[in-house]
């Protein structure tokens, strides 16, 4: 009898050594990886578990078990997701904006995604949702290379165009999904095997080649950079939401405009139109819908002094301020990215776009605005006073004012312009050229100010931009 229990107990033993060997050597999968399948998607900046699942349409639920997070805030940008319940979608499923010119159709086409899918993936209720600046989902294992634009002309057959790209009409008829070789419009968006050509390459007029704006989408207090290439000769003009936009020659040969949108214009979609006009005089325009998105600016109340909010006195000082910088001069003084304009140990105390009301001091008086630029404060005994230019330019302004105070204005060239207010002292004059990092002032208290500090704004064709994204990237 005792034998055999001892036999049964090393039996016991060997086989729990053998599991656990197994277990060591094989390691079981996490549950949740088990029977998951589906596309992946990348996280992007801003994203939001939550967003995520509204925008591929799962529950928060799914979303997380497919994935094994247990917390939804712990996300961060370039993360991986798997999402559940897109049947027949493989591989990455990668975010492209549509930029100018982009049409639903020209995008099933070049991608070739199949349009069922295509909808799916991107809620498509109506083409006229395609504006400048959406993002849209595109499945990488799908990623078409048909890159090459091209448009027929009026009275120009399917065989003329295939023949003119070195290609044949019956590749563009199925690359394009038309119904046969006298589908072809005129000036329809087609898409074809190669590298971008040179005329009539973007979809857009045919004085266009390309049309690109840059960092889609545009936010509400941020800079607009529109970038086109046009056949010889042809003069751009144009309008970004209601300001007129002005076009410089560009180093790589294309023409370009830097547009500030307002920090106070709302969320949502508004025109963008372009003009060129041809040696003959004639003009051609196309103009599409742009988004601007949300800057998710705060609102704050602070209390100044009531004669600052005199607006016999204000208005009169900002129309002031406009005058100034709204001459669009063509020499482009800057190069790099912008410098900052005070000493590296420096403290911010108020960000730009916040929303602003101002209490009038011993008065019922109040003002609503916004904060129009970055304030740099002196928060310790180690922050040096001493003001510099973040860039060559001109001054065009060196005075008192009654809310800014000691006032310099900076003209950067092609509508760029930095302003600063409150100073204790400025060590410059109208019409002085600066440098980069040269010594302009000295911080202070004067003018509307609750204490002593460096208001550094920054003006674009106009209108007041976030300083801090020149600080960050090279415009244009």
């Amino acid at each position: 009898m005792t034998l055999v229990t001892k036999s049964n107990s090393r039996m016991r033993n060997r086989i729990f050594i053998a599991v656990l060997l197994f277990a060591l050597i094989v390691p079981l999968k996490p549950a949740y990886a088990q029977d998951v399948a589906g596309p992946v998607y990348i996280v992007q900046p801003g994203d939001s578990l939550s967003s995520i699942a509204s925008r591929f349409n799962v529950s928060l639920n799914d979303l997380m078990a497919a994935n094994g997070i247990v917390d939804p805030n712990q996300l961060a940008a370039g993360q991986q997701l798997i999402i559940p319940g897109l049947e027949g979608v493989t591989g990455i499923l990668n975010t492209r904006y549509i930029n100018f010119g982009d049409s639903y159709r020209s995008m099933v086409r070049q991608t070739q995604v199949p349009e069922d899918l295509f909808k799916k993936l991107n809620h498509v209720v109506s083409p006229s949702e395609f504006y400048v600046g959406v993002s849209m989902i595109i499945p990488e294992q799908q990623q078409s290379q048909y890159n090459k634009r091209i448009s027929p002309a009026v009275g120009e057959s399917l065989l003329e165009v295939a023949v003119r790209n070195n290609t044949d009409p019956w590749a563009l008829v199925e690359i394009n999904n038309l119904h046969g070789s006298w589908d072809g419009l005129p000036s329809d968006t087609l898409f074809a095997p190669g590298e971008a050509s040179a005329a009539g390459a973007s979809g857009l007029p045919s004085a266009f080649i390309s049309a690109e704006i840059r960092d889609l989408p545009i936010k509400q207090g941020g800079t607009g950079v529109i970038k086109i290439a046009t056949q010889p000769d042809v003069q751009l003009g144009g309008v970004l939401v209601d300001r007129p936009l002005h076009f410089f020659p560009n180093e790589d040969g294309t023409q370009v405009a830097l547009q500030g949108v307002h920090a106070l214009l709302e969320p949502g979609v508004y025109p963008l139109r372009l003009d060129a006009t041809l040696p003959d005089g004639s003009i051609q325009s196309y103009e599409q819908l742009i988004l601007i998105n949300s800057g998710f600016y705060q609102d704050i109340t602070i209390s100044v002094p009531s004669e600052t909010l005199d607006q016999s006195i204000t208005e009169p000082e900002i129309q002031q301020i406009l005058s100034l910088v709204s001459p669009v001069t063509d020499t482009k003084n800057w190069n790099t990215i912008f410098n900052l304009p005070v000493a590296e140990q420096f403290c911010i105390t108020d960000w730009f776009g916040i929303r602003r009301t101002y209490l009038g001091q011993g008065s019922d008086l109040t003002l609503n605005g916004f904060h129009s630029g970055v304030d740099y404060g002196i928060c310790s005994e180690a922050n040096p006073y001493d003001i510099y230019s973040p860039a060559p330019g001109n001054v065009v302004f060196s005075n008192f004012l009654t809310v800014r105070g000691n006032a310099t204005i900076i003209d950067h060239g092609w509508g760029v312009y930095s302003g600063f207010w409150h100073q204790e002292e400025s060590y410059v004059t109208a019409g002085q050229h600066i440098e980069t990092g040269e010594l302009i002032g000295k911080i202070g208290g004067t003018g509307r100010v609750t204490g002593p500090h460096l208001h550094w704004e920054l003006w674009v064709n106009g209108v007041q931009v976030d300083p801090l994204d020149w600080l960050i990237q090279t415009y244009p």
